[in-house]
């Protein structure tokens, strides 16, 4: 086997920055390449991705972080972690869990949500005024998805600012060409929170509530098996992982579209009963997640190459989900894009259990910048964060008048 050069460097500022335009030229070279300095295969197509994502001989397959007794905490919640595990485990872990989530957690916090993004739409538009420069992503876009995961699981509001520290902490670590001190602070955060919530199941178990972490803490299924308590506090701190910083960097990417294609958002403004469909559009057009791993358990053949056991292969989901053989007009942003089989939630086994909720969020976040302003312009550039996998901003600089 000839293996090309790396299609494209993942730690250029240029291409983090934007890898779209990368995108395509790899996308039109070959559906899957190698990355030599990764050491792994890329997968640049919709269909290709898509494969990956679904075919059972490409496993979520953990291998714990070396040393051991460096990343106790980080490997404990990983190891535990449905996306972490393939079936009959994963069926197992996601049959408990869809359980607990199934006593209604999502339609009881509907109105919960919108009540908060409006409140929070509201204090920006009073601190703005129409003339002064807000921090969008600082004041409703990171504070939104936190504040409900942890309504969700029944946290005590005194708590809840440590909840994001943690979080943003321990995803750094799932970047490419980390330091050894993003290692430590993920493994310290790691740790604090698996502490931390050992405690709450503990506070659960003695005095129950109606939230999500009571219900998983006695969840059982019909042959009376329940979660252990590692999978117990390793699925609550996947669901503020994912679940928030996936919201959050939709709500910063999507929200930087529309300001930045004037027509959509008037169009939005003027139909907001597109909101459904734009939501998945803005997840399309510029994803959140933008890589993610698999490994091959047997030799696999797939898109003109074979990824030998053991190899790893990346879907890249925002190369996917820009891919013309799938989307009319890819680059395009259309707020009314009603044929939308975008990845951005993954496929197969693997398609987020939290995707209902994030939808709740995002919708609710989303119809109130809309519903309670009449202008939405931005102040300066936004900074983007110079990560590549999770694609995110610094901030948002917005001016907003009701």
């Amino acid at each position: 086997m000839t293996l090309a050069p790396a299609p494209l460097d993942l730690t250029d500022p240029v291409v983090v920055a934007d890898p779209y335009p990368a995108f395509a030229v790899a996308r039109a070279q070959a559906p899957i390449q190698w990355h030599e300095g990764l050491g792994l295969w890329l997968a640049f197509t919709h269909a290709e991705s898509n494969a990956v994502l679904r075919d059972r001989r490409l496993g979520r397959i953990w291998s714990d972080k070396a040393p051991a007794e460096r990343f106790e905490s980080f490997n404990l919640i990983h190891r535990n972690a449905i996306l972490e595990m393939e079936p009959p485990e994963h069926t197992r872990l996601r049959r408990l869990i869809s359980a607990a989530f199934a006593r209604g957690h999502v339609e009881r916090l509907r109105p919960w949500v919108q009540d908060l993004a409006d409140s929070l739409v509201d204090e920006l538009v009073e601190r703005s005024g129409g003339t002064e420069s807000v921090d969008v992503l600082a004041g409703m876009a990171e504070l939104l998805p936190v504040a409900v995961i942890a309504e969700l699981l029944g946290v005590p509001e005194a708590d809840r600012p440590l909840l994001r520290p943690w979080s943003n902490a321990i995803v750094k670590m799932y970047e490419y060409g980390r330091t050894t001190q993003v290692e430590d602070d993920a493994e310290r955060a790691a740790d604090e929170f698996v502490g931390y919530l050992r405690e709450l199941a503990a506070q659960r178990r003695r005095t129950p509530g109606e939230d999500l972490l009571t219900h998983l803490v006695t969840v059982r299924d019909s042959a009376g098996d329940r979660l252990t308590e590692d999978e117990l506090v390793t699925t609550c701190i996947l669901l503020l992982n994912a679940g928030h910083e996936a919201t959050v960097n939709v709500s910063g990417n999507g929200l930087l579209a529309l300001l930045e294609h004037p027509s959509e958002l008037a169009r939005l403004r003027a139909d907001p009963g597109l909101l459904p469909t734009a939501i998945e559009e803005l997840m399309r057009f510029d994803s959140p997640l933008q890589l993610f791993e698999r490994t091959a358990t047997e030799d696999v053949p797939i898109g003109g190459v074979t990824v030998e056991r053991g190899q790893k292969i990346a879907a890249l989901l925002g190369s996917a989900n820009r891919d013309p053989a799938v989307f009319a007009d890819a680059d395009t942003l259309d707020v009314g894009r009603t044929d939308n089989p975008h990845i951005s939630f993954g496929a197969g086994v693997h398609f987020c259990i939290g995707a209902p909720l994030a939808r709740v969020e995002l919708q609710a976040s989303f119809g109130a910048l809309l519903s309670r302003t009449s202008r939405l312009e931005l102040a300066r550039p936004a900074r983007r964060r110079p990560e590549f996998v999770m694609r995110g901003l610094y901030d948002l600089p917005v001016v907003l008048t009701a």
